[in-house]
């Protein structure tokens, strides 16, 4: 065999091996399956299908930025170049802030004993606190930092399962939730600052002509948390048309023993202007038991709170609220919430209130103001 016949036949060969290679099939994995979000409009904006279920979520929130001044809405904090310098113990007015991010879930789907629904909201706060720690100056008295800005703890403030008209889990109480807030104004609840947080298990019946009742078992919280097996009860009705609404509340104290009832009507004046009325009365309004019964926080026997909006333009609303007790503290409070674009609402606020002597030994008149900053989304 010569030269040029080996050649001839490598030549062949590799041609050979090379046309086997390049008719084996180059195998390439199929792309998996993609199910993309899609959007879930039976419950409102904002939800989409949770991927590969019927359960439809809606991520929501808002970003807060509070600035107060003034005797009512400001802070004091302790003058620190007076008191390093020559011991002398100075406050100062200064402001009180706070930055808040709040974060809410809520999921929906159908079951066949009615929609199934979650709801949670968690917050995150930045705030000016008067600071725990204290000081000894040079005479061995004790006195506090006052203004101390720095994050609050994390709080669950709403974690609740509904089914049909079935709640379960971590809420406010129906005694303020089933009638509503006071009022659109920021410092509403000047006169009732407590009886919020509880864990609950209610059931709320809604009829097709615009009738409601809820009864409602609930824990308390803190120094309102019961102290035996028998739960705080609340139980309402309410009545709302396109007029507006009518209904009343009353929750019962088991720790103590004692009620209070709530009575409020809203009215719709016009599209664009509506008021509400709302009274309350406990069944122990004694000095010496101020702020005893989980369901009345207010002064004396009874509580009234009168309030209105107005809605100047399509961003631009006025709120007003007067509250008043028994025992004479009287709050008026007013602002202009304005949106100054989608999503985004500055809110200037002034607050007046006049103190109960009878309470905390004096009948000073404090005024304060503020302003809100909030984008919700």
């Amino acid at each position: 065999m010569n030269i040029k016949s080996l050649l001839l036949g490598s030549a062949a060969a590799l041609v050979a091996v090379s046309g086997a290679r390049a008719a084996d099939a180059v195998v390439v994995a199929e792309p998996e399956p993609v199910e993309y979000v899609r959007v879930c409009d039976a419950y409102g904006a904002g939800y989409f299908y949770i991927p590969g279920t019927e359960t439809c979520l809606r991520i929501s929130g808002y970003l807060r930025y509070d600035m107060g001044a003034g005797d009512a809405l400001g802070a004091q904090g302790l003058d620190r170049k007076d008191f390093r310098d020559d011991g002398d113990v100075n406050y100062n007015d200064t402001w009180r802030k706070r930055m808040r991010f709040t974060l809410r879930t809520h999921t929906a789907s159908e079951t066949e004993l009615g929609t199934l629904r979650t709801y949670t909201e968690t917050r995150f706060q930045w705030d000016t606190n008067n600071d725990n720690d204290s000081f000894v100056d040079a005479d061995g008295n004790d006195f506090g930092y006052g203004a101390f800005a720095s994050n609050d703890a994390v709080t669950l403030n709403f974690a609740y399962i509904e089914l049909g008209g079935l709640r379960i889990g971590k809420d406010e109480t129906a005694f303020r939730t089933f009638l509503g807030y006071a009022g659109n104004v920021i410092n509403d609840d000047v006169i009732e600052p407590e009886g919020y947080d509880t864990t609950l298990i209610s059931y709320t019946f809604t009829g097709g002509n615009g009738f409601s009742a809820i009864v409602s078992a609930e824990q308390g919280a803190d120094e309102y948390t019961i102290d035996s097996y028998t739960p705080h009860i609340v139980g309402g009705l309410k009545w709302a048309q396109g007029w507006g609404s009518i209904g009343a509340v009353i929750g019962y104290d088991a720790n103590y023993e004692e009620y209070a009832v709530k009575g409020r009507i809203d009215v719709n004046i016009t599209d664009a202007f509506e008021v509400f009325v709302m009274g309350a009365w406990q069944s122990d309004g004694d000095y010496a038991n101020f702020r005893d019964n989980f369901y009345a926080s207010w002064g004396g026997d009874w509580a009234g709170w009168v309030g209105a909006s107005y809605k100047f333009t399509d961003k631009a609303t006025f709120n007003a609220q007067v509250s008043f007790d028994d025992s004479e503290q009287l709050a008026v409070a007013a602002n202009v919430a304005y949106e100054l674009v989608p999503g985004f609402t500055i809110t200037p606020e002034v607050l007046y209130v006049k103190e109960s002597e009878d309470l905390t030994g004096s009948d000073d008149d404090v005024w304060g103001g503020m302003i809100r900053f909030q984008r919700s989304f």
